[in-house]
């Protein structure tokens, strides 16, 4: 069985785990000051645990769904318990991207009960927001099944969570547009004010970052057909109606541009809008607007 921590095919980064798992326990025990890197660190730092409960107790934690939902975040969450006891054995029942139900056991933990009490917050909260995340996006990729459209994220996402965020959206079955402003051009509306035209800001694009998909950004059905004069890869279709949309699908006919929708879509939309034949649905809502997916830590001690 992969061991819990184990951060293999989700595309994080061990180095940025380590450290927003650092971040976030400083956080929570230490008000930013540095955790000690050897030493019992929920004496003098998790007040209540430490006067309640003896040095020497260990004990058993559950990571438990509290509703129903996709999980994700579960190798994080367990790396927030090791950092603080190192000598924890975890198991994982469940694995990232897998429906739960209310009542779950998502992941066991067994080591010192301070170490455990101490983490439990910090793990809580990055897997409640990975999940909420996972959980919202499955909800889009149910809609559109069957349409061949893709559901999107942007980079409307937490400061300093991005790369969590984006990883969620992929564990409910979403895919990531770009994960920053380097890596797809994205001409909008005001970069065309600057560059006098569509056709112009494409060809600086082209001039200056040959090898970067660019995309345009259109809120009309006549600025698609400009975007696809100046050569865009792929066009942005902001808030269009659905008629408007089939009209633009009409207008790439089999030229290799991707077309996405977004703004102002909803659940109840979305089916309508992915069969107007658009590519993609672009979704800020998944990382900016998620509830948290309800999780629970039950403890048993002996």
């Amino acid at each position: 069985m992969r061991a819990a921590t184990d951060l293999t095919g989700t595309g994080l980064e061990a180095a940025w785990v380590d450290e927003l798992v650092e971040r976030t326990l400083t956080e929570d025990l230490t008000g930013g000051a540095p955790l000690p890197r050897q030493s019992d660190v929920a004496v003098g730092y998790d007040v209540t645990s430490a006067a309640t409960v003896p040095g020497d107790q260990f004990g058993t934690a559950d990571l438990v769904a509290r509703a129903d939902g996709v999980v994700a975040g579960l190798p994080v969450a367990a790396r927030v318990f090791t950092r603080l006891a190192p000598g924890a054995t975890l198991t994982a029942p469940a694995a990232d991207g897998d429906r739960v139900r209310r009542g779950d056991v998502l992941l066991t933990v067994r080591g010192p009960v301070r170490a455990l009490l101490a983490a439990e917050r910090s793990a809580l909260n990055i897997a409640s927001r990975a999940s909420g995340i996972a959980t919202a996006t499955r909800a889009w990729v149910d809609a559109v099944a069957g349409t061949g459209a893709v559901v999107l994220d942007t980079r409307k996402t937490t400061p300093g969570l991005r790369p969590l965020e984006k990883y969620a959206v992929r564990c409910g079955g979403g895919s990531n547009k770009r994960m920053g402003l380097y890596d797809v051009a994205m001409v909008k509306d005001n970069h065309v004010a600057a560059a006098g035209s569509v056709a112009a800001a494409v060809a600086l694009v082209r001039e200056r970052a040959p090898r970067v998909t660019v995309q345009v950004e259109c809120d009309t059905v006549a600025q698609v057909g400009e975007a696809l004069d100046a050569g865009a890869d792929f066009l942005l279709l902001d808030n269009m109606t659905t008629d408007q949309l089939r009209e633009a699908v009409a207008l790439v006919g089999d030229l290799d541009v991707d077309l996405e929708a977004t703004g102002g879509l909803t659940l109840e939309v979305a089916r309508a809008v992915a069969d107007t034949g658009v590519d993609y649905l672009s979704v800020g809502a998944l990382t900016h607007s998620s509830p948290i997916l309800d999780l629970a830590l039950d403890l048993r001690t002996g």
